[in-house]
């Protein structure tokens, strides 16, 4: 099974209604935007994070954010965190930086979505080029998601 069939085999497994988007390559948030037919703060950033040796934790980021470090480490408890590296995310999940999501994950993880994701979002769907659309409390229901402020307003 491919990593997109994955990703959209969990996807139907947990009953959402998604809508497939394949666009060819892009450089930036704005393109992918673009590409994908949303508004840059639609996107969601999907992270792997590293909590301890052997424990990871997705977090749903909008793609116009970032992590907001303090608010996340107090969230979990833990003094420190940091970004799982390329390999150890691609071992973990089974998708390569650039694809990752929640859905279809090698390893099943908690996962954290910042609180200011609402409506339509699109994320990865496994694959170069794939994403998909989904109504983010539908997501967020499915995946039994720690909804949170995790994440930095957009300068």
């Amino acid at each position: 099974m491919t990593e997109e069939a994955r990703a959209l085999a969990a996807a139907a497994t947990l009953g959402l209604d998604v809508d497939v988007t394949r666009h060819g390559p892009v450089s930036s948030l704005a393109e992918a935007a673009t590409a994908r037919g949303v508004e840059p703060h639609q996107i969601v950033k999907t992270m792997v994070v590293r909590v301890s040796e052997g424990e990871h934790v997705f977090v749903l980021v909008p793609g116009d954010r970032e992590i907001a470090w303090p608010k996340l480490r107090a969230l979990l408890g833990v003094n420190r965190l940091t970004m799982a590296s390329a390999e150890a995310a691609y071992d973990v999940t089974g998708y390569v930086r650039g694809t990752i999501t929640p859905l279809g994950s090698r390893t099943p993880l908690r996962v954290v979505a910042d609180a200011s994701i609402e409506g339509l979002v699109s994320l990865g769907a496994g694959a170069p080029g794939v994403a998909i659309t989904v109504d983010a409390a539908a997501l967020v229901a499915a995946l039994a998601a720690t909804v949170a402020d995790v994440t930095d307003p957009p300068d």
